[in-house]
């Protein structure tokens, strides 16, 4: 069940983009598909949501959305590098006019220094415009940072439209 805050935001964001003729992929790592989840809970999303890419792991990373493997292993699959990767790939692979791509350390594990539980990475591809990168470090456990994650990626892309 997708919380009735983010429903509204995601019925919000479908209606500017149809409105302004324009389709979105997703392409997820951390969140594994709840972007595209909370974008196809509502009704009509069809005439917007072309397509989402779930891409957990490196190699679906690579294969699905052309993320060069020699990107990964210099900076990680969490990184802005690969998650522009990312949105350019779903891009690429879609008749979308946005992408929006995220890749983070949801938790509990898997955090390190440099690599905190909660880091996301985000970024974003419009075509015609230059890809657009950020990151947040999320406070609160695995839910949380996915649901923060989620809201993060659909202002994003209300803002690019």
């Amino acid at each position: 069940m997708i919380p009735a805050d983010l429903q509204a935001q995601a019925a919000a964001l479908l209606e500017h983009c149809k409105q302004a003729g324009l389709m979105l992929a997703t392409a997820e790592s951390c969140t594994g598909g709840l972007i595209a989840g909370t974008l196809t809970e509502i009704a009509g999303s069809s005439a917007v949501v072309d397509r989402g890419f779930v891409t957990y792991s490196n190699q679906a990373k690579a294969e699905m959305l052309g993320v060069d493997p020699a990107l990964i292993a210099t900076h990680g699959a969490v990184s802005e590098a690969v998650a522009r990767a990312m949105a350019e790939g779903a891009l690429a692979r879609s008749r979308a006019d946005i992408a929006v791509a995220v890749t983070g350390v949801a938790g509990p594990g898997g955090g390190t220094a440099t690599k905190p539980v909660g880091l996301v990475h985000f970024a974003l591809a419009r075509k015609g415009r230059e890809t657009v990168a950020y990151h947040e470090v999320f406070p609160g456990d695995r839910s949380a940072v996915r649901r923060a994650t989620v809201e993060k990626a659909l202002t994003m892309i209300d803002a690019a439209i």
